[in-house]
């Protein structure tokens, strides 16, 4: 359950000072439970009744610090079962692998296609976050060398081995930047443990398909001092993915149920084994591979691992991760005004949308596609869609002739016509009343709207 304002306003000092740059004590508790402030800014608390505070404000899933610096990204720190309760923190990284034996030309074409994976959605730009480095060829010195060449790369680093010789040869080289160390197994977790924290790096701890065997071996890195860890309980595909999810969740809901401290850890699911089970050509796989990724994705993995590389593959994941990890108590939404596109005039035509993002950046791309000249209103609608907010009333007449007095829009053009949106039709009388514009109802659909506006303005 997450933590209230009240359950943290029982722990601080209730003077009321206002050194910590809030008006109360009460105003500080609310900012320290959405994780908006941080408990240092409280100069009134003793170091033990800041240790106490800290555990209650520690989330059910403890967060990980994979990299350094401009490479770090951190892992877990959800306290919910339910986005809608809460939020979820820390979108899931999404980390490519790459083999130590693969031809030098081919390994460095790899790291460059990883790192340069991108496009924008929504105002966001959606990237890939590590890169896992696979000691495939069995040779610790081949892995050594492949990790040196991965160290100037703009992302964190995964080491994939269970051979820790080969792990302590790739810590040579890489483990000053805190790679994950993958990992550990029942037999080789001493000597992984000792690699841990030797070089302070995170551990993941593979227990495939066995949750008494990960408490059990959990518990064991915990007695010796280590606490950043993250687990893996095996992905197993086809039919055994059943398995997988049913692992994935009670693992999810011991952490954050039971607060069982073996379990409060982030989980790593690995979607890349669907390569090695590749019994079907490289497009069905990688179809395949998405749609595991996605699932896991929504079954809490706080971490994956992926092997494809093409963008058809990664758009639909990179753009669930992106919904998944919206704040559903904050609406997605642009700033309301004025926008201009392309070449404008006073004969310029207007066109208006709301300010929800995805319809904004929606109708932006499509006006630019479009290769559209005009200006666009963007009506604060709370960052509700068209439809939602003429059903909700933000999206009428008196709104949209704030909206025209407030941006100057008739000092700029001659024309006094505005095409609306097509869902907004039952408002277009309103609009007119209250503005004196002439309403044009546009299309439903945005990608006909460049079109529309040379036609019909």
């Amino acid at each position: 359950m997450a933590v209230t304002a009240m359950d943290v306003y029982r722990l601080l000092p209730k003077t009321n000072c206002a050194k910590c740059g809030e008006a109360s004590c009460m105003a500080f508790a609310t900012k320290l439970s959405q994780k908006e402030t941080d408990i240092e800014l409280c100069t009134q608390l003793s170091a033990n009744e800041a240790d106490k505070l800290a555990d209650v404000l520690a989330p059910a899933v403890r967060e990980i610090m994979v990299g350094k610096g401009n490479k770090a990204m951190m892992v877990g720190g959800d306290e919910v079962l339910y986005r809608y309760e809460l939020t979820y923190y820390n979108p899931t990284p999404l980390v490519i692998d790459i083999s130590d034996d693969m031809d030098p030309a081919e390994f460095e074409e790899r790291v460059k296609k990883i790192e340069g994976t991108e496009f924008e959605r929504t105002g966001e730009l959606l990237t890939l976050d590590a890169i896992a480095l696979r000691n495939k060829s069995g040779d610790a010195s081949k892995f050594k060398e492949a990790a040196e060449k991965l160290k100037s790369s703009k992302l964190a680093l995964v080491l994939c081995s269970f051979d820790p010789e080969a792990m302590k040869a790739a810590l040579e080289a890489v483990g000053d930047e805190r790679p994950l160390i993958y990992g550990a197994t029942e037999n080789n977790i001493e000597e992984m443990a000792a690699l841990a924290l030797g070089y302070d790096c995170p551990i993941a701890l593979f227990v495939p398909n066995d949750l008494e065997k990960m408490k059990e071996l959990s518990r064991i890195l915990r007695s010796k001092g280590i606490n950043d860890i993250i687990l893996d309980p095996g992905t197993f595909v086809n039919d055994g993915i059943g398995d997988t999810l049913d692992n994935f969740v009670m693992m999810r809901r011991l952490a954050v149920e039971e607060r069982d401290e073996d379990f409060r850890f982030p989980i790593l699911g690995v979607p890349a084994i669907t390569w090695l089970e590749n019994g079907e050509d490289d497009v069905s796989t990688a179809i395949k591979e998405a749609t595991i990724a996605s699932t896991l994705m929504d079954k809490y993995a706080d971490m994956m691992i992926i092997h494809g590389t093409e963008i058809w593959e990664l758009i639909p994941v990179l753009t669930l991760r992106q919904s998944v990890y919206t704040d559903p108590r904050k609406p997605q939404a642009v700033d309301p005004g004025l926008y201009e596109f392309g070449e404008i005039n006073e004969d310029s035509p207007v066109a208006l949308t709301t300010n929800f993002a995805l319809t904004y950046y929606t109708v932006e791309g499509d006006l630019k596609a479009g290769k559209a000249n005009g200006y666009l209103l963007v009506l604060d609608t709370e960052g509700r869609a068209v439809d939602v907010s003429v059903a909700g009333s933000q999206f009428n007449g008196k709104a949209v002739a704030d909206l025209i007095k407030e941006t100057g829009i008739e000092d700029k053009v001659k024309t006094r016509k505005m095409v609306i949106p097509g869902l907004g039709a039952p408002v277009s009388g309103e609009i007119e009343d209250e503005s004196g514009w002439e309403i044009l109802v546009g299309p439903r659909d945005s990608s006909a709207l460049a079109d529309f506006l040379r036609e019909k303005m």
